[in-house]
């Protein structure tokens, strides 16, 4: 990417955010600190460290950036685990999804073994865990054990492990792949702040009324369709076409 290219990307990034760190404190100050005032600030607050964590593994090249996302997984992976009870017989398979499976996704990465990296977690590993957890000799709510463990590997390793993927993407005739990491994270970011923001102003009907009662079908539209006009605009960034980038950003 050229110089002048990352600067003008990272520019509209931070400056986007911080002027909606400004219109949060100042939505704080003149109506307290509301329980949906508080959730925007908090978003925010996630947005900057996510923010400050690209512009880190941009500044560290390919080889830094997996090891940045792979200490993140961890980190993830820990918070899933502490928030989701375990057995004292689900710490072997604990262990191997720590200090095994999580490395070896993230070295698969590091190599660009796509072919494996993509059904190491979802095939191997989901069959691994069961197994080992069969083996400690505790079959006690087997099978919720074994959801909780898995699906906080994929949640925590194997989706996460998929953004540096895309810096060591080989793309014929593009090599600009960080391109496509902010791609990814200035959709996203838009698409988050964005079904907020309609939801408050014009949601009526929640998509899940007793799973969140706050996310709405307008709010999601509203974002979905908004988000993606903003990744057609940045098609010039990537490899797509115009087109190409707004069905990309749709989904």
């Amino acid at each position: 990417m050229k110089d002048n290219e990352l600067f003008w990307i990272f520019s509209g990034l931070f400056g986007f955010l911080a002027v909606a760190t400004v219109i949060g404190l100042i939505l704080k100050q003149i109506k307290g600190n509301t329980s949906v005032i508080s959730n925007l600030n908090a978003r925010i607050r996630a947005w900057w460290l996510m923010c400050i964590i690209a512009a880190v593994a941009i500044s560290i090249g390919p080889v830094g950036s997996v090891v940045l996302f792979a200490f993140m997984s961890l980190l993830a992976l820990r918070e899933l685990i502490t928030l989701t009870p375990t057995h004292r017989a689900d710490h072997g398979a604990l262990f191997w999804c720590f200090f095994i499976i999580l490395p070896v996704q993230y070295v698969l990465v590091g190599v660009q073994w796509y072919n494996l990296l993509a059904v190491f977690i979802p095939v191997y590993a989901f069959l691994f865990i069961p197994t080992r957890m069969v083996l400690s000799g505790d079959t006690r709510h087997f099978l919720e054990r074994m959801a909780k463990i898995q699906w906080s590997v994929m949640i925590a390793v194997y989706c996460l492990s998929y953004a540096p993927a895309l810096l060591v993407l080989p793309i014929p005739g593009f090599t600009d792949n960080i391109n496509l990491l902010l791609f990814l994270m200035i959709v996203v970011q838009i698409s988050d702040v964005l079904q907020y923001v309609f939801g408050k102003l014009f949601g009526k009907h929640p998509i899940v009324p007793k799973l969140s009662p706050n996310k709405t079908v307008e709010g999601f539209i509203g974002g979905i369709l908004s988000a993606s006009c903003v990744g057609m605009a940045l098609w010039w960034a990537t490899p797509f076409s115009p087109w190409a980038a707004f069905l990309l950003s749709v989904m």
